[in-house]
């Protein structure tokens, strides 16, 4: 059974969201079980210091043993300091741990998925068997709970639920393969998609096969201020689908026609362009053919902090991989993925060479040489008049971009 709290036209109180969180876990059957508590970490708005503080009030007592494992996907640890400030506290008697996503010892199998069945999860774009791996704090805990939020996704089509197991706390073969298969379907396709996607597919059968029994506190977050709208308690896959359907509806905005200019401003939880670049995917569908999306970070200095590779390769759309295959398979697909996701829609042939849908501008701290290197357009960021693109008619500026998606057309995504 789901619980359900809050809508898109709401606003919820901490009160209500603390009541509403020590009911669902006080009527869960956890008395006796020790319980591994999935978090984001700080890349995505959630107000989790008020969440875990309701959480350690249910379970202080009752748990025999809890975890925080904070899903970095392949992202860089986070610091004492930034968890004591994401994650608030403290909470006595929980330990708290960063994914350690490149230590095998952190790491375990649970077997694998065939390659006929990756290639029906898939609709035929991959058939090839993948092991299923993931964090063993996952499986040394009678029972993991996710508590997360749900937004527009470039990889399956809204995040949370499940893929706070794969990627968030799995190994880097099975996030490279996943988002291998989002890049194929590509970022524009398949981001705001409702409903399960060929990702959230593979995503959840990899999830069946975790031995314990899985929980979700599911989130629709205010993008910017981490008020909430709505959340939902139960299973992963209902509890998400309930907040991906709110989320549909307060964080995909609408455009009558495309627009010329795109000036993403990019908030400073985003400290590197592997992260930063949500700026890009959430606002590709509307800038029209031949038009400009600019990413302004002057506070990030790196293209990223754990994938070096990415320098190496640059910036490409997903035929310039595809048709030259043998060249780059040996490179970690999530980064091809990354890349191609970053680079937007094109077409790449021998004779013609790479074309793209629009212009990628990075006014960042990151230097001039590896910019351009990257295959991407710079702009000095001291330079930059943001009142005069304020007051260009043929800009549309985003504040805080990264979490809220812009479309073309009107209604609710995937319908």
């Amino acid at each position: 059974m789901t619980e359900v709290i809050g809508g898109a036209d709401t606003v919820l109180d901490d009160e209500a969201v603390r009541a509403f969180v020590v009911a669902s876990l006080t009527r869960a059957d956890l008395d006796g079980r020790s319980v591994c508590v999935i978090v984001p970490d700080g890349t995505r708005s959630c107000p989790l210091p008020l969440l875990l503080g309701a959480v350690h009030e249910a379970l202080d007592g009752r748990a025999t043993e809890v975890t925080v494992l904070v899903a970095l996907g392949t992202h860089a640890a986070m610091s004492d300091e930034q968890l004591r400030t994401h994650l608030g506290g403290p909470y006595p008697g929980f330990t708290v741990r960063n994914h350690e996503w490149w230590d095998p010892a952190a790491l375990v199998s649970l077997g694998r998925i065939g390659a006929d069945r990756v290639a029906e999860l898939s609709e035929g774009r991959l058939r090839s068997p993948i092991e299923v791996v993931l964090n063993r704090a996952v499986v040394e805990h009678d029972v993991c709970l996710v508590v997360g939020p749900v937004f527009p996704h470039e990889v399956v089509g809204f995040s949370g639920g499940n893929k706070y197991f794969f990627p968030g706390v799995a190994g880097q073969e099975i996030i490279d393969f996943s988002h291998w298969l989002g890049a194929l379907i590509t970022s524009a396709d398949i981001i705001g998609t409702t409903g399960v996607t060929p990702v959230r597919a593979l995503i959840d059968q990899a999830a069946a096969m975790i031995p314990g029994r899985r929980l979700a506190l599911c989130l629709v977050v205010e993008s910017g201020t981490g008020a909430l709208h709505a959340a939902a308690f139960g299973p992963p896959d209902t509890a998400w689908a309930a907040c991906a359907d709110v989320s549909a509806r307060t964080h995909v905005r609408y455009l009558a026609a495309p627009v010329r200019r795109v000036l993403s401003i990019i908030p400073a939880k985003y400290d590197d362009m592997w992260t930063g670049a949500k700026g890009f995917y959430k606002v590709e569908p509307i800038v029209a053919d031949g038009g400009q999306v600019i990413l302004y970070a002057p506070h990030i200095s790196r293209i990223s902090a754990m994938h070096a590779e990415i320098e190496q390769i640059g910036y490409h759309c997903r035929d310039y991989f595809l048709k030259q295959w043998d060249s780059f398979s040996g490179f970690h697909w999530g980064v091809l993925a990354h890349s191609t996701h970053l680079r937007g829609a094109g077409t790449w042939d021998p004779e013609h060479g790479e074309r793209n849908r629009v212009t990628v501008t990075l006014a960042t701290g990151i230097p001039e040489k590896i910019v351009r290197g990257a295959n991407l357009d710079y702009l000095d960021p001291s330079a930059m008049d943001l009142d005069a693109y304020a007051a260009d008619p043929e800009t549309f500026m985003v504040p805080q971009a990264g979490e809220v998606l812009f479309r073309l057309g009107a209604g609710v995504p995937g319908e």
